[in-house]
């Protein structure tokens, strides 16, 4: 099922997010090597590959919450040349951290304040709001996001899924031009993602900016813009869902999706014509085939 409404994009050259020669390292292991990419105002992009391959790392460099070695990030017209120092860089990294809101696995929620007062910590603090401007704000916010109802509730009397709402709506709050989700479903019990899942549509079609880390295909699938496939730190490949989910170009994307899709999309997958039979009809014969060669004398070939 596609998106059902078509959602404006900025105009080509209206980019937010440049990123230059993207290198982040720890320690030995390089983990983002050489990432160059842009994103249009009002486009949602959506970041997918295996564990290790550096999408968590590529969102937490570009807020700086990781500092990279090398590179040039540019959001909202600030630019940052990764590695410098002095108070000219601090400052065009606070800048940049301004522009952003992020939404981790976890909630990172204050267990000892309630929802409210979760949401309007950051623009009082940050940003100097008062309370009263900065509650108002919350009150629209956690409306936006279906908890009305939850507004004097405390962290630990609310559920997974809406302390995940909870947490986007503390981002909106600081009423950020880009908005980074790092897996945000992935801490959630099946039944609540959907409900997380649902906010992040309904931010898309308002034309928010987005970048998001994520396995849910089927919410890739049907709100992206554009899916980009990362592994290894590179950019293996990426375009328009369509091409990337139906027509894929490169080989390690396509045996990406024979791994993920029959357990994540099996609709999606039987579309496609994986059924992970053939997979696991592979193993069988690699199984067999161990078992024959663990049978055979020393020096010969089962059979010989």
């Amino acid at each position: 099922m596609m998106a059902t409404e078509p959602r404006e994009t900025g105009a080509a050259d209206d980019v937010l997010v440049r990123v230059e020669g993207l290198h982040k390292s720890f320690g030995k292991l390089h983990v983002l090597k050489g990432v160059d990419f842009a994103v249009r105002r009002g486009e949602v992009v959506v970041v997918i590959g295996p564990s290790g391959s550096g999408k968590s790392t590529l969102l937490r460099c570009l807020n700086f919450l990781e500092e990279p070695q090398k590179g040039v990030i540019t959001i909202g017209g600030v630019s940052v040349t990764c590695g410098g120092r002095g108070k000219a860089h601090k400052r065009a990294v606070r800048d940049v951290r301004l522009k952003c809101g992020m939404v981790f696995q976890e909630f990172n929620l204050f267990p000892h304040k309630s929802v409210t007062e979760n949401v309007i910590e950051a623009p009082m603090l940050v940003k100097g709001l008062s309370k009263e401007a900065a509650t108002e704000r919350a009150f629209a916010l956690l409306a936006k996001v279906g908890l009305s109802d939850r507004a004097d509730y405390f962290p630990s009397q609310i559920s997974g899924g809406q302390k995940q709402r909870v947490a986007i709506a503390r981002a909106l709050a600081m009423d950020p031009e880009l908005m980074l989700f790092d897996e945000p479903t992935s801490a959630l019990d099946p039944e609540l993602i959907g409900e997380v899942l649902g906010v992040m549509k309904d931010l898309a079609q308002e034309g928010m900016t987005m970048i998001v880390v994520s396995h849910e295909m089927g919410f890739a699938r049907d709100v992206a813009d554009r899916v980009i496939f990362m592994d290894g730190g590179y950019f293996v490949e990426q375009g328009p869902p369509s091409e990337v989910f139906f027509h894929p170009r490169e080989d390690r994307t396509r045996q990406f999706l024979r791994h993920i899709l029959p357990e994540q999309e099996p609709e999606h997958a039987a579309e496609l014509g994986i059924t992970g039979e053939a997979e696991e009809g592979a193993s069988e014969e690699e199984a067999q085939g161990e078992e024959a060669a663990e049978e055979a004398p020393a020096g010969g070939s089962p059979g010989a």
